[in-house]
């Protein structure tokens, strides 16, 4: 049984990572349920490194010259890009399983994908960030041959079943905000996926994070969320954050 599982799990997540959601319209519900899951009162100044023991970052890298690391393609951070995995089977560590072997394909052409690999950095469910990239390397998440692929690291939350979205999105918030110190990131610069267009296609802006778009793209939502991230930058006390990678 664990054989089949294993051979269909590519299926799974290429199959889910191109189901398209529902348009969301705003709901303040959604962000006051959220709001119930986290302890606010509790927060407490933190220094980098304890901000990102928060996040749970657990490295578990793409091998370096194989499959979306066939090539080493280094990075600028500018941009810190946030996506919804829109996969409700896959875990982190089965986005982590996929990625190192090379099972989340795609069509490699002039104006679209470069290497024939979706590749991102961190993928976050609610009890782990795990790292698949260094974040000086680009990945294929955003937008083909631009700024969102060139210069942003590309974060995935989690979305399958049994995973809680809230504490999800607010360790993708702690996650978010270490690397803004870590890399002299503005919070301007975190976007969302529907940010960057992808050229060519019929919908250039991808409704992603899904769950944080209000009608298919950024509104009270979306701040909400960047208020979040702020909420946990602000609690860092002065001092370097160590890049990833």
């Amino acid at each position: 049984m664990r054989r089949h599982v294993s051979l269909l799990l590519p299926l799974f997540l290429a199959i889910g990572l191109v189901v398209a959601a529902c348009t969301t319209p705003y709901n303040g519900s959604r962000i006051r349920n959220w709001e119930a899951r986290y302890q606010d009162s509790m927060l407490a100044p933190v220094t980098p490194d304890q901000l990102l023991a928060e996040a749970r970052v657990r490295l578990d890298l793409i091998p370096a010259g194989k499959m979306g690391r066939r090539y080493y393609r280094p990075m600028d951070v500018r941009y810190i890009t946030i996506h919804s995995t829109q996969n409700y089977t896959g875990n982190a560590y089965n986005h982590a399983l996929a990625l190192k072997r090379g099972a989340l394909r795609a069509n490699k052409r002039p104006g679209g994908n470069r290497i024939g690999f979706l590749t991102w950095h961190f993928t976050v469910q609610e009890d782990v960030a795990i790292q698949h990239l260094p974040c000086r390397e680009q990945g294929e998440h955003a937008d083909f041959d631009g700024p969102g692929n060139n210069y942003s690291i590309g974060i995935e939350m989690c979305e399958h079943r049994g995973n809680d979205i809230a504490l999800t999105i607010d360790r993708t918030a702690r996650l978010a905000a270490y690397l803004m110190r870590a890399y002299n990131v503005p919070l301007s610069h975190v976007k969302a996926h529907y940010h960057w267009p992808r050229r060519g296609l019929s919908v250039p802006n991808k409704d992603c994070p899904h769950f944080l778009m209000d009608r298919g793209r950024p509104g009270p939502t979306w701040q909400w969320f960047l208020g979040r991230v702020q909420l946990h930058y602000n609690r860092m006390l002065p001092g370097p954050a160590t890049p990833l990678g």
